[in-house]
């Protein structure tokens, strides 16, 4: 029996949507009682494993001698290439470029070549240093600033976006700049790091429980390695300890040797790699060299842009080709370039292979963007932020004809980022501390000060638009009480108590009559990975969908029983109105039961007006855009480069908020997230190829002692999504993490007054504390030339 006794006099239902509800597993985060993989009891004789690495960048494997590792303690098998039964391939992309153990040649330091499986974990990392492994080294290539985008090796074909002609606008413009920035990579730094376990069953089966954010990948790619059909591999994952994107993909490795593992021992395998062997062998954010030009008038009006974006992406494509037409896709960020022409570079490198994480190219793309409006905001002598609203994508009468389409030629139809700008710049108090900063630096020999907002213009799709689409499945119980299951994946950011709102608001029952299960490709087949910001856009349409099945056919079932119409069957809280008379929801329930109405349904969703030619760099590929800005304020240490964001103000909208406290907290982690990214966390690899930044000793993200001291942080109450989403709400986990541009444009800000804001510092990010000291001394002795 429920525990629940659900307000039959209710006015309004307990947990639905547009009301504020706290994370289903938020108290259990707190006191430790979240069972992640980790924490599941282990079968009897459960067996783990560890991964060999290699230990040059590239090569070709001369010999291999593995007999000590085999007969080490605790060691009961080591598998190789030779071992894999089905594919040695996990690509996600279908290009067979990627291994799941390497076979006869290397291509980056730390990728993986052997993988023991012994009793215990401690056995198994141990015996993996035995190896005797000879290589013949070749020449690796390791950064792509000195690489060729246009002659070099590529790891997918590349993209160009065309509209207008870019090199007349350029060259008949009064003005021009030019010039070359980096922008660095990011590892996911997830609490929780890889982990796959998997479990023989009969008749040739396996359960695999992995911390991924795509389980029927996983699925598919556990069954190409096992050389089995889908059906035969089940991929489970109650929740993830963070993911960002690192775990769209990269789960799919261990989660294949495990199986291998599990099916060919006939036992439990368990795979839960280091810290430093997560960070040295699992993909990263993609760092980019970006080459620009652009062509001005003397007001600021850009009216031509060129971009090269050039990234590294490692050995294999992984998804650098979506993640580099992303980065295009978002060169504009907010504004309108008249003419545009923006290409695309994925470099092949000796280095692990980059992935998705939080933004998927979208915050380099931006970044592209934002020097360019610094540039020529340093060029005509004005507030970088009056350069930003000149540029602007216009607005219905704008003087200037139309300024709504996008370089991939998609108009944009629901522009609020004037008004989003211009309630933040008021709520700032942006003008007033300008001034104030202006004076503060006038007088602070040492300590200078720096502002800047900027914007955040973001898509909303997956480019893949095969991916737009959703399953769900619904159980209604005799006793009223509800079972909900999708595709999507929690790793921490709400998406499960979203969808559950959408479930308790379409039956009008109380939120803890709705069960919350664990994903299961078992259950839901075929799901995208829950990524491009679309979890609740798409899940919560096809739960939504589920339920308006079963609605349905409660609503014929009490019409038809009590002899009404169904304009008189009303769904009230924990009550359904028939006629003149009032049935609790489970009593109602049980009677379809008895009636043989049936109770469960499947439901479904796919994105509608999304298209995209990727051939001719033309179509619709978002459904909608996402909006915000964010105003930071930095304080700068000229004599050592040392910075404090001393206030960050922020306005981001996500619609009519399906939960305003989950998105409020979704916006402020991004923006710390996006501020490490932009700040403090660099990836370093030394000339042999070896990554230098693998711990948390040498890799530094955000403490909490890094936040802004001041942090106001709203969502826009008057926007709802143009298009119909579920329940007019709008994404939230990608977006906020370009606000913290306007960090990196404040350190900007506060370098540039070194030399009186004569200079543009074009400072890269990660902007550390050496680059900033670096980038003060050039200004330095640029203002003396």
């Amino acid at each position: 029996m429920t525990k629940h006794t659900p307000n039959l006099a209710a006015a309004k239902i307990v947990g639905a949507v547009h009301t504020d509800q706290r994370h289903d597993s938020a108290h259990k985060h707190v006191t430790g009682e979240a069972v992640y993989i980790d924490d599941m009891p282990e079968p009897a004789g459960t067996l783990h494993g560890a991964l060999g690495l290699s230990t040059v960048a590239h090569g070709t494997i001369r010999t291999i001698d593995l007999s000590a590792v085999r007969r080490a303690p605790g060691v009961i098998d080591v598998l190789t290439a030779a071992d894999v039964p089905g594919e040695n391939d996990i690509s996600p992309t279908g290009r067979h470029d990627e291994p799941i153990l390497a076979e006869g040649k290397v291509q980056f330091f730390g990728q993986p070549v052997f993988c023991v499986i012994a009793e215990t974990r401690e056995h198994a990392r141990r015996a993996c240093r035995l190896a005797k492994i000879e290589f013949d080294e070749l020449p690796a290539a390791i950064d792509v600033w000195d690489l060729d985008p246009f002659n070099d090796k590529l790891v997918t074909p590349p993209l160009t976006l065309k509209r207008g002609d870019a090199a007349e606008a350029i060259a008949k413009a009064p003005r021009k700049i030019k010039g070359r920035m980096r922008v660095g990579g990011q590892d996911h730094f997830y609490l929780e790091g890889q982990i796959s376990m998997a479990i023989p069953g009969e008749d040739g089966d396996v359960t695999v429980y992995c911390s991924t954010q795509h389980p029927s990948e996983v699925q598919h790619m556990v069954s190409h390695a096992l050389g089995v059909p889908s059906h035969a591999v089940t991929v489970e994952i109650r929740r993830m300890g963070g993911g960002f994107g690192g775990k769209e993909t990269q789960g799919n490795q261990l989660a294949a040797l495990a199986a291998i593992g599990a099916k060919r021992l006939k036992r439990a395998v368990k795979i839960r790699p280091d810290r430093d062997d997560d960070m040295i062998a699992t993909g990263k954010r993609h760092d980019f060299v970006i080459d620009y030009e652009a062509g001005f008038d003397d007001e600021g009006n850009i009216s031509g842009v060129n971009y090269v974006y050039a990234a590294r992406c490692g050995f294999s494509s992984d998804l650098s080709g979506p993640v580099t037409d992303r980065a295009l896709f978002h060169c504009d960020n907010a504004y309108f370039w008249p003419a545009v022409l923006a290409k695309s570079a994925p470099l092949y490198t000796n280095t692990v292979s980059n992935t998705a994480f939080r933004g998927f190219g979208g915050p380099q793309g931006m970044v592209g963007a934002e020097r360019i409006i610094d540039e020529v905001a340093f060029a005509v002598g004005k507030d970088p932020l009056e350069i930003r609203k000149l540029n602007f994508y216009g607005r219905k009468g704008d003087k200037r004809g139309d300024r709504n389409v996008t370089p991939y030629h998609q108009t944009v139809e629901d522009n609020i980022i004037h008004r989003i700008v211009a309630e933040l710049e008021e709520s700032s108090n942006y003008a007033r501390r300008r001034r104030e900063i202006s004076a503060f630096n006038a007088n602070s020999r040492i300590v200078k000060r720096g502002l800047a907002l900027t914007p955040v213009k973001f898509g909303i799709s997956f480019t893949a638009t095969h991916y737009n689409q959703a399953g769900a499945l619904v159980h209604v119980y005799t006793d009223g009480s509800v079972h909900l299951n999708h595709g999507g994946t929690e790793m921490g950011q709400g998406l499960y108590v979203k969808v559950a709102q959408v479930v308790a608001e379409e039956f009008q029952i109380d939120i803890d009559q709705v069960k919350i299960t664990a994903t299961t490709t078992g259950k839901v087949p075929n799901t995208s990975a829950t990524a491009a910001s679309s979890g609740s856009d798409l899940n919560g349409m096809a739960a939504q969908n589920a339920a308006r099945r079963i609605k349905r056919r409660l609503t014929d079932f009490a019409a038809d029983k009590y002899s009404v119409p169904v304009e008189q069957v009303e769904f009230l809280p924990n009550r359904v109105r028939v006629g003149n008379q009032e049935i609790p929801f489970a009593d109602l329930v049980k009677q379809a039961y008895f009636a043989r109405i049936q109770l469960s349904a499947a439901g479904f969703y796919k994105t509608p007006k999304i298209h995209w030619n990727r051939d001719k760099g033309e179509g619709h590929p978002f459904y909608y855009f996402a909006y915000g800005a964010s105003c930071s304020e930095v304080s700068v240490d000229t004599l050592t480069g040392e910075y404090v964001v001393e206030r960050t103000d922020i306005l981001h909208e996500t619609g009519r908020s399906l939960n305003r406290a989950i998105d409020l907290g979704q916006i402020e982690g991004g923006f710390i997230q996006g501020m490490g990214w932009l700040t403090t966390e660099e990836l370093w690899w030394d000339g042999k190829g070896r990554l230098r930044t693998h711990a948390p000793s040498t890799y530094k993200i955000p403490l909490a002692s890094d936040r802004p001291k001041i942090f106001n942080v709203a969502l826009a109450d008057w926007p709802e999504a143009h298009e119909p989403t579920i329940h007019r709400s709008k994404a939230v986990g990608e977006p906020p993490f370009m606000l913290a541009m306007s960090v990196l444009h404040a350190l900007s800000d506060a370098v540039a007054s070194v030399a009186n804001h004569r200079i543009c510092p074009r400072l890269d990010a990660p902007a550390t504390p050496e680059r900033v000291l670096m980038a003060i001394e050039r200004l330095k002795a640029e203002a003396k030339a």
